[in-house]
């Protein structure tokens, strides 16, 4: 773990027992908490990052609809490295200079993002289910092949007259 997180880990463990709660951790409550008490000072860094990822969600919450009426996110981004540092480029669907490998790669690193969490969620639900196994385990099913082909219902029947 980095510095930076064992900081905020350090401070978030502070801030429960300052303010206690119900268990539940609002980050920005926490941030705010944070900051007040000089306890996290941002850099300019820390700004310029904010500030663009206020951007990237921009980009990640535009979405248009297309003549059939399906509602289709516009801008899609790809993660890569460039001097050991990540970075995501996005670029617009409707933009006919983005080029298609941009969109390749960008919607294979979604699916795998989504294998990633489904993987996660399946172990979550298995630890938890081993904790009572007298309990009936709560089931995480992960074929999503229905639940797509029902959302895409609408744009496959023919509208009626």
């Amino acid at each position: 773990m980095s510095a930076y997180a064992n900081q905020v880990k350090a401070y978030l463990e502070r801030y429960q027992l300052e303010v206690g709660g119900d268990g539940l951790l609002n980050p920005h409550l926490v941030a705010e908490w944070a900051y007040r008490n000089g306890l996290h000072k941002p850099s300019v860094r820390t700004i310029v990052d904010a500030i663009a990822a206020d951007i990237a969600q921009v980009f990640r919450e535009e979405y248009r609809t297309d003549e059939s009426g399906q509602r289709y996110r516009a801008k899609h981004a790809v993660r890569s490295k460039q001097g050991g540092k990540s970075m995501s480029l996005w670029a617009d669907m409707d933009d006919e200079r983005a080029p298609r490998e941009h969109f390749v790669r960008s919607f294979s690193q979604r699916r795998q993002q989504i294998v990633g969490d489904c993987f996660q969620l399946k172990t979550d639900a298995d630890v938890y289910n081993a904790r009572d196994p007298l309990k009936t385990p709560i089931q995480v099913p992960l074929d999503f092949t229905y639940d797509v082909e029902e959302l895409q219902l609408p744009f496959r029947m023919p509208k009626a007259a």
